[in-house]
């Protein structure tokens, strides 16, 4: 064969490669997702934005019963009975007298000493007359719609790298065994459990084949999609806080706040006590937790901000004592709301939790529990959600309160506690100012979880 029939084969075999290396290349395009959007096109993102106000509903009405999934594992974690302690109700030892031994060492005798010549007596001078002290200076509440606008930006990049990576997972073309089990370790390290885990994956399994999912937006709009309705976006969130009609006679709503104490129970107390001050509501403040010594005061200062009443006992009383108090107080007054903060105790102690028990009963012999708020710290993950099983088996918690979500929360305990306790998410804190009290809306969630 001449050197020219080689060459031609060298050079045809040099094209064939290329052609095939460019075909290549164009296909891998496009079946791979790209994450990158136009700048002018991109919506920000990473702020949770709420689309209106806070819900209340008239008390007196059952709430609707949410359907609770399967608890997750629960193995080594704290239940009722574990780590019991006394009732801070049960009587006290008392004082005992002690006797002192026999021997008494004899006091030394001081030296006597020469008296000085008495100074001639300063005639005191008139005490000024005391300054009247100040007002207390009360605070005008935010409205609805300004309070929503302060809250954006409030959510943490940790929570933009959960969904950039999700979404980065997704893009990457056909999903293998490997790429699937790392979505899988990414929603489990959001706090998302094994079973809330499972049933997404399986979903976004289902829905990518179904839809032939190809481009960034299907990707977005999709996960979007299965994470919204993973958190019940039709579930009824509105606070039962609103006055209702008992007999032809108005009855204030009772609502009841809870939680571990470092949760942001009493501060959540006095923002939404500030929300309905807002809406034009009359509300009474009752600070049953006497067992913290600043809380009362802290309540107290809430109350002054907003115009409220506060009915506090001393230091060391009986909580429900207190909340009856503030009930009865609220009927005989005709306010709108009654928010009874409740002493804050740990979820493994059983002595504690039955005094939880105790200020229900207690309350409602005055008049119909309405809400019971269970106040949740996100930054807390599984131990949290240890919390709302315990709490939920001692008080019929209606509704989750959760906190310092402007932090380094991952946020997944939202779909935990709700898959497993039925109950709703209704209000969420976003920061640490007065009105940094939002309501939760799912849709919105999602969009500042994806980031």
């Amino acid at each position: 064969m001449s050197s020219s029939a080689w060459i031609w084969i060298v050079v045809v075999a040099v094209v064939v490669v290329i052609a095939a290396l460019v075909t290549g290349l164009v296909i891998s395009r496009k079946r791979r997702i790209s994450l990158e959007r136009e700048r002018e096109q991109a919506p920000q993102r990473g702020s949770y934005q709420a689309g209106g106000g806070i819900a209340f509903a008239p008390g007196g009405t059952q709430a609707p019963e949410h359907p609770a999934q399967e608890r997750t594992e629960t193995d080594g974690e704290p239940g009722v009975g574990d780590d019991a302690a006394v009732p801070r109700d049960a009587p006290r030892r008392g004082i005992v007298d002690v006797g002192l031994p026999d021997e008494q060492r004899q006091a030394p005798v001081p030296e006597p000493r020469e008296e000085a010549e008495p100074e001639p007596e300063a005639r005191p001078e008139p005490a000024p007359e005391p300054e009247a002290a100040p007002a207390a200076k009360t605070e005008e509440p935010e409205p609805a719609a300004g309070r929503m606008e302060r809250l954006r930006g409030r959510l943490s990049k940790s929570r933009s790298a959960f969904g950039q990576s999700l979404l980065g997972l997704l893009g990457a073309g056909d999903l293998d065994e490997d790429s699937w089990q790392d979505i899988e370790d990414t929603l489990l390290v959001a706090d998302l459990g094994a079973s809330t885990t499972t049933e997404i994956v399986e979903k976004l399994r289902t829905e990518l084949s179904a839809r032939g999912v190809r481009t960034s937006d299907d990707a977005r709009a999709l996960l979007h999609e299965v994470l919204t309705d993973a958190l019940w976006p039709d579930a009824d969130r509105s606070v039962r806080a609103l006055p209702h009609t008992v007999e032809g006679v108005k009855q204030p709503a009772v609502v009841l706040v809870a939680g571990v104490n470092g949760t942001g129970k009493t501060t959540t107390t006095g923002k939404l006590a500030r929300v309905l001050v807002a809406q034009g509501r009359q509300v009474l403040l009752g600070a049953a937790d006497t067992f913290r010594a600043a809380a009362a005061e802290q309540l107290q200062t809430w109350s002054e901000r907003v115009g409220a009443e506060v009915v506090r006992g001393r230091e060391g009383a009986d909580p429900a004592s207190v909340a009856f108090d503030a009930v009865k107080r609220g009927i005989d007054t005709g306010v709108d709301a009654v928010l009874v903060d409740t002493a804050g105790r740990l979820h493994t102690k059983t002595g504690l939790m039955d005094e939880l028990g105790k200020v229900k009963r207690v309350v409602e012999k005055q008049a119909k529990v309405d809400e019971v708020l269970l106040v949740l710290d996100a930054t807390t993950g599984q131990n949290g959600l240890a919390q709302a099983r315990v709490f939920s088996e001692v008080v019929d918690v209606t509704g989750i309160a959760l906190t310092k979500l402007d932090g380094t929360a991952k946020g997944g305990i939202v779909f935990q506690v709700q898959r497993e306790l039925g109950v709703p998410v209704k209000l969420v804190g976003l920061g640490e100012g007065p009105d940094d009290l939002a309501p939760f809306e799912p849709k919105a969630f999602v969009d500042a979880l994806l980031g």
